[in-house]
């Protein structure tokens, strides 16, 4: 099989805050050449990189707030992390743990520190991912997966370290999280020169987030910490070292694209204007259910 190459790698942007709990990076679709339509169907991602919180009464995080038409997908590498939804979804997630909340046809939702990490504080480290859902879908009725990390598979790499699959599959070995379009979600937690081969097809959008080290790409390109890959969309194959120095966790994301108009506006993104405007509408006049502040 031919080898996926590099198309380019990201150095993070300056950090903004989502709320008062979140320090992020935007990748996508904040970057140049990242937009919503050539990551489809990864149309967000958020990073928040490691960053100190201290301890307070008040948990931080971001109040109650609407989505309609993808999901929200929130993984948990430091830190903990409480949500409620008004489909009556919820839960806390804490480190190496998964959040996915289906928004699909609408939902109030509300993210914050959990209470105990909040009062105590410390490292907090995140990404947040947005993904799109087919037209088809995007009506259908709200859900909620917390997926614990115990349920995830884990690919044993040998000395090289593991594959930790939350969505999709990795050597056959499938991850618990349902999806509505083919995508695949994992990390590489590789030790000290270690290496993995992954194998996606050419026409699907992949991308790689530089959680913990550096790391080596197809034994060429170097990306360090808190950098984004993507990969051309072409060739199936490629390969992820972790440098001599230090262990490397890689974030690694591939999806088939829907190949739909993507209409997005604030917290909707939808097939056109007039269903953005139906989704103010039914926002506006409650549909999306009730949610305390």
């Amino acid at each position: 099989m031919a080898t996926k190459k590099i198309e380019i790698v990201v150095s993070p942007r300056p950090a903004h805050f989502v709320g008062d709990g979140f320090r992020v990076h935007n990748f996508i679709p904040g970057i140049p050449g990242l937009d919503m339509k050539r990551m489809d169907p990864f149309i967000m991602l958020d990073y928040n990189s490691k960053f100190h919180f201290n301890g307070s009464d008040r948990p931080r995080g971001v109040g109650v707030h609407p989505h309609r038409g993808f999901e929200t997908v929130t993984i948990a590498y430091s830190g903990k992390v409480e949500h409620h939804d008004s489909a009556g979804g919820g839960g806390i997630i804490g480190e190496g743990d998964v959040q996915w909340m289906t928004a699909a046809k609408g939902v109030l939702h509300k993210e914050y520190h959990e209470t105990e990490w909040a009062k105590e504080g410390g490292i907090f480290q995140m990404v947040q991912l947005w993904v799109n859902l087919p037209a088809k879908d995007k009506m259908s009725c709200p859900k909620y997966q917390a997926i614990e990390n115990a349920a995830m598979e884990k690919v044993d790499l040998g000395e090289n370290g593991y594959v930790e699959v939350i969505a999709g599959e990795y050597n056959g070995h499938k991850g618990p999280a349902s999806t509505f379009t083919p995508l695949h979600m994992m990390n590489a937690k590789l030790k000290t020169g270690g290496k993995a081969e992954f194998n996606f097809p050419a026409h699907f959008n992949t991308a790689a987030l530089v959680i913990e080290g550096s790391i080596i790409i197809n034994g060429e390109e170097t990306a360090k910490s808190d950098h984004f890959v993507l990969f051309k969309n072409e060739g199936e194959t490629f390969t992820i070292e972790a440098k001599e120095e230090e262990d490397a966790v890689v974030l690694i994301i591939s999806g088939e694209p829907i190949n739909e108009p993507i209409y997005p506006h604030g917290p909707f993104v939808m097939n056109s204007r007039e269903e953005i405007m139906q989704a103010f509408e039914d926002f506006n006049t409650g549909k999306f259910g009730y949610l305390e502040d």
